[in-house]
């Protein structure tokens, strides 16, 4: 799998796959939530500068850190979406419960 996970401190950048589909999901949601639990993660971050597809599976993954990061007492943010991954945020109510960027947040 080519994404990266990038820690500073207490937040956690997911430098996501050009295709998020059930294989790659299944396993960032494996690898994610072991370095939320060890390094104690407060923020992630999804970087989808190279995304261009992502199934329903990429969407059940967002869901699905949101509510344990929620859980914590934390926030999950996606970052670098174009406009093609934007709309499918934005269909799948993932827009009403994180905030979407078009760059990276400051």
């Amino acid at each position: 799998m080519d994404s990266v996970f990038a820690i500073a401190g207490t937040v956690m950048t997911v430098h996501l796959p050009a295709e998020i589909d059930h294989h790659t999901s299944d396993r960032l949601c494996a690898e994610a939530d072991r370095l939320i639990e060890r390094k104690h993660i407060r923020c992630i971050i999804f970087d989808f500068a190279r995304t261009t597809f992502m199934d329903s599976s990429g969407i059940g993954m967002l869901i699905g850190r949101y509510k344990r990061m929620r859980f914590m007492g934390g926030t999950v943010l996606a970052a670098n979406v174009g406009e093609r991954i934007r709309r499918m945020l934005e269909l799948s109510g993932i827009g009403r419960i994180m905030d979407i960027y078009e760059g990276m947040p400051s």
